[in-house]
């Protein structure tokens, strides 16, 4: 199998459409999916790409393979049989970059097929922090279920729930790192000298590295060609100034390849200073602008509806609001500095939802009349107050009807979002709705 240009011819024609002054001419490609097709590129001497759920980046080395990341439970087979594919070496070693499930569920069937070869198990490097996120997901296996499912929809449970064994978040055939280390770790394997940085980003548990001999850099989740996944509201805490941190220290070592974890790899040192700066830039003037407004006494509502990412930077391809969102992010910034009170005295310690809504359903005329504002006001495209007024009639009414509405207009509110976070959501909303106005 020779060297593929495809997918950097790819990048290559995005970014340079993007990048150019005045915008992309009429025509210009518009950037990636996700690819879960588990294909094999070689997009560099004894250097592959396995696009996945995560992807998986192989090199070849005189030791065996090293591997960045291993993929989700349900895509390790698929990865495996095209490694195999490309190279019957034993795996040397397997770097986690984070401990993210869809980055290491696919572990157990990297394992399975080295000892069907009569291989040794891999050694497995990762940050000292990834087996407390193993422990933590043990810990919240069903809450970490529930998110899947409303984030992915219903059906996309965890590793197991085969031949009667209970589903779990975590695959309990995930490898433990059998190596861990703090800062930076220098390795060499077969001729490959690889280097370790640890960074707070999209987790506190974040390896990226530099690989010399390709001017590369390897960086799991720190670009993922979507906006940064900095505020995931189902998730813990994420660290969008140290993100935008690393970025910078990635550009000064001037790569010529970036080898992230979704999306496309890039070629090319100016692009690839085009993309991390770009995604550096737009983090670090979210997390300026939302302390600025803390520091100057805004609440986290007047934030949140004032501080916006500019429209040039979020239109370019690899900054996409189709995962994660910059609103979403904002709250995280405001979590992270300020904690989770929002500011607004009245919600230091609220009265409960359901006796609130009571109350202003009986002054508004019931929860019929609400319910009517409400399909008014989603009918004129009014969403966010339709489902915050919807909200009201149906915890304070017990008609089926207005479950019914509830799940219609949060329907209608899915269709247009753009980040899959918030149409998970809503989505999910719109279903646990209309099972309770049958039940």
């Amino acid at each position: 199998m020779g060297i593929s240009s495809e997918l950097l011819d790819h990048s290559a024609a995005i970014v340079d459409a993007w990048s150019m002054p005045g915008g992309p001419p009429p025509g210009a490609p518009e950037g990636p999916t996700n690819r879960v097709t588990n294909e094999l590129s070689e997009v560099g001497d004894g250097l592959a790409v396995v696009e996945s759920f995560s992807h998986v980046v192989a090199f070849r080395t005189d030791e065996g393979l090293v591997l960045f990341d291993a993929s989700s439970v349900f895509t390790g087979k698929g990865v495996t049989a095209s490694l195999r594919a490309w190279a019957d070496d034993r795996i040397h070693t397997l770097v986690y970059t984070h401990g993210h499930v869809d980055h290491v569920g696919g572990s157990g069937a990297l394992l399975a097929d080295g000892q069907e070869r009569g291989h040794a198990a891999p050694r497995v490097i990762g940050h000292e922090k990834v087996e407390a996120r193993f422990d933590r997901y043990r810990f919240t296996d069903g809450w970490n279920l529930a998110i899947n499912a409303r984030q992915f929809g219903p059906g996309f449970g965890g590793g197991g729930g085969r031949d009667g064994r209970k589903a779990t978040f975590l695959p309990g055939n995930t490898l433990a790192c059998t190596e861990t280390y703090r800062d930076e770790l220098d390795l060499s394997v077969g001729g490959l000298d690889l280097e370790l940085h640890h960074a707070h980003g999209e987790t506190d548990d974040h390896t990226w590295a530099w690989i010399p001999s390709h001017k590369a850099v390897a960086v799991g989740d720190f670009v993922a060609w979507v906006f940064p996944n900095a505020g995931n509201p189902q998730k813990v805490q994420r660290y969008p100034l140290e993100w935008s941190a690393a970025l910078r220290e990635m550009l000064t070592l001037e790569p010529e390849l970036l080898l992230p974890a979704h999306g496309l790899p890039v070629a090319g040192k100016e692009r690839v200073a085009t993309v991390l700066g770009d995604l550096a830039t737009a983090l670090e003037r979210l997390v300026a602008d939302v302390v600025a407004g803390m520091n100057g006494g805004a609440t986290l509502d007047e934030i949140v509806h004032s501080v916006r990412v500019e429209d040039d930077l979020l239109r370019r391809p690899w900054l996409r609001p189709i995962y994660d969102e910059p609103e979403f992010v904002v709250r995280n910034i405001w979590r992270l500095y300020g904690g989770w009170w929002d500011g607004d005295p009245a919600q230091l310690k609220p009265p409960p939802a359901a006796a609130l809504a009571t109350e202003l359903a009986d002054l508004a005329g019931g929860p019929g009349r609400l319910a009517a504002r409400a399909q008014e006001l989603s009918a004129a495209g009014d969403h966010r107050m339709a489902c915050q007024l919807v909200e009201l009639a149906a915890q304070a009414g017990q008609d089926p009807g207005l479950w019914h509405l509830r799940a219609e207009l949060y329907r209608a509110r899915a269709l247009t979002e753009t980040s899959l976070m918030a149409q998970g959501v809503f989505n999910e909303t719109a279903r646990s709705s209309d099972e309770r106005a049958e039940s």
